[in-house]
This record gives structure tokens, sequence and C-alpha cells, in this order.
């Protein structure tokens, strides 16, 4: 029998085409993809397409439709082999990010691709991108199973972990990069996948999260920073945890207006995540005068994890925990986003 692959479109340009009377981009029509892309023809995978009633630019993508791509392929599940989600460039690693927290035992491959340009458009790099993603999503090994069983982010010739990932470049075909972790895959001639990097879930049975926690702030700390203009996101009414993007390895000014701010925060119940804000590397609190401060305080490294990973791990912990796990999950690793 064919392998089944569920196309799922949230909408992005690679689902764009030229109107032809306007000269404008806008959304085609799903169930008539092998038209623009007729080389899906040839694959030996049986598809099928949904897609959203309201295609949604990236910029705009919401916590809530984390939990519609969630509900549907949690619908699904049990009637594809693989699923492929495409999205919007801008904002796909969050959505990587979240999707792979809010799955849990999962057990077949969610490929999240999408285009720099329009799939109408005759140098798009969309085709290459939704032709791999699909064949990605529907290879598994000699025994049957799913090679890869995980989110993850297909572009432009390399398979990332979805909760690893971050949009690097605005005009470069290669926009998504993994800082911290070489790819899963890389397409070629053939397709070579790296399997011992491949991650693998404990759980039995697969489950979706359904409620995610938006009150969470993030703060790129700079020179010259004035943490005064910031007082409300420590506003615990508003805020119950905080993603600290700081220098190095997890370093800040010594500030005794953030030390105080950090201190009362925590003390109240709220939780404070430090990472770093270099493209690579891991934060390593008390390496420095100026981050033993966060050790002391009980602020939690976030070791090497992405901005897009440690604001939706925040989201999916906080909502989901008990109370007196929050801390160790928020350090630990849950689904391969951080390196122990």
């Amino acid at each position: 029998m064919k392998p089944s692959v569920l196309i799922i479109y949230t909408g992005g340009t690679i689902g764009m085409i030229n109107d032809p009377e306007t000269g404008e981009l806008k959304s085609f029509d799903f169930d008539l993809i092998d038209q623009h892309v007729p080389e899906l023809k040839r694959l030996n995978v049986e598809m099928t397409t949904l897609s959203f009633d309201h295609p949604i630019d990236s910029s705009n993508m919401h916590p809530k439709n984390w939990l519609q791509i969630g509900e549907v392929i949690e619908a699904n599940y049990e009637k594809y082999d693989g699923f492929v989600v495409l999205h919007g460039s801008d904002t796909m690693a969050y959505t990587a990010s979240a999707l792979s927290f809010m799955f849990d035992g999962l057990k077949k491959p969610v490929i999240i691709t999408g285009s720099q340009l329009p799939i109408g458009t005759i140098r798009t790099d969309g085709k290459e991108n939704l032709i791999t993603a699909i064949e990605i999503a529907a290879t598994t090994n000699k025994k049957g199973d799913p090679i890869v069983q995980e989110v993850a982010i297909y572009f432009e010739y390399h398979l990332y972990r979805g909760n690893r990932s971050t949009k690097d470049s605005a005009s470069n075909f290669e926009a998504i990069k993994s800082p911290n972790l070489v790819e899963l895959a890389t397409a070629g001639v053939n397709i070579e996948y790296h399997k011992k990097m491949m991650y693998r879930s404990k759980a039995d049975t697969f489950s979706v999260q359904k409620s995610l926690n938006e009150r969470v702030g993030l703060i790129k700390l700079y020179p010259g920073i004035d943490f005064s203009i910031y007082k409300s996101v420590f506003d615990r009414s508003k805020v119950d945890g905080i993603v600290l993007e700081t220098f190095g390895a997890g370093n800040a000014p010594l500030s005794k207006e953030l030390e105080q701010m950090c201190s009362d925060f925590i003390r109240d119940g709220g939780h404070i995540l430090n990472i770093t804000q270099c493209n690579g590397g891991s934060v390593s609190q008390g390496m420095y005068e100026t981050s033993s401060m966060f050790k002391r305080l009980g602020v939690i490294s976030g070791k090497d994890m992405t901005a897009e990973a440690a604001v939706t791990k925040m989201m999916s912990v906080l909502a989901n925990a008990q109370s007196d796990q929050i801390v160790q999950q928020l350090g630990e690793n849950l689904r391969g986003e951080l390196t122990n």
C-alpha cells in the first residue's frame, strides 16, 4: 500500500500564486495542488490536502492557531502515516517548537515547510521544499517504522529539529538554521538521514496538550538598558513567566534594580528562564560574576535553547505541569530542545 500523508495548509508564501487579472498574490485551492506541482503525481504517496478556512500570514500566527493545528493532527493521527504543515517562514520556528511540546508520544513525522517565493513563481523554492517534505513524511525504515518521529522543519535541502530551529535570513533561500544541533537529514541526490540524531518519545500513546499559557514575556538585554521600562513585564498580576535573552554565557549588567525585580518576581511565584542571545553556545550561570546573581535567585538556565523554544516551552509547561514540577521541567530536556 502507498504511504499516506496529510498536507495541512495554514497560510504563507508557499501557497500563493499571481492573480492573472490583478497581478496580486492570492492563495490557491490546495485541492488542485497537482496542477501547480505536477511532479507530485510521480510520488508513490497517497496525499490528502486540508486548508485553513482563512489562510494566516505567519506574522499573525497565534497560540490558538497552534492548538488548531494540533487538533487537526490529533483527529487524523491514526488515518495517516505522516503530516506536512505548510506555513509562512517568519514564525515557522515558533510553531514547530510549540507543536513539539504540545505532542507527547509522537511516533510519526510532522514536517513543517514553506518557501521564500510563491509556488507559482518560476524560480520558486516552494516546489522542492514541498516535494521533499512529503517524501520525508512518507519514508520508513526496513521495519516499516517512520524514520522521523518528531516535529521537524524542512527547508532548502536540510531537515532540522523543529524546536532547535530559527529563521536566519529574510532573503536567502536557506532561511532556516539550527544553531546548536546538526541537521537531521540532508537532501542531495539521495536523502541522507542522520539516524543517531533522531528524537524518540518514551511515551506509549499519542496525546496533545489543549492549553498554553500566553502570560509569558521576552526581554532582550542591551548595553545601557533601562530596567524601569520593563517593570510591567515583571508584574505578577499579568505575567507568569519571563524569558531573558542575556549576553554570552548568560550574563547581565550588574544592576540592583534588575536583581530586585527578578527576586520579587520569583518570590511571588513567577519563573524566569535565562537563554543566550548569541547565535550559538549555551548559558552557564555562575561562570562570571555577571551571571552569579541569576543562579543565586533561582533563575533557570535555558542552556542552549533558541528563543522560539524557550518561549513556547514556557507557555506549555506553565499551562500543563504540576506547580512543583515547573522548575524541573523548564530546565530539563523534554523534546530534544536542549543539550544536557
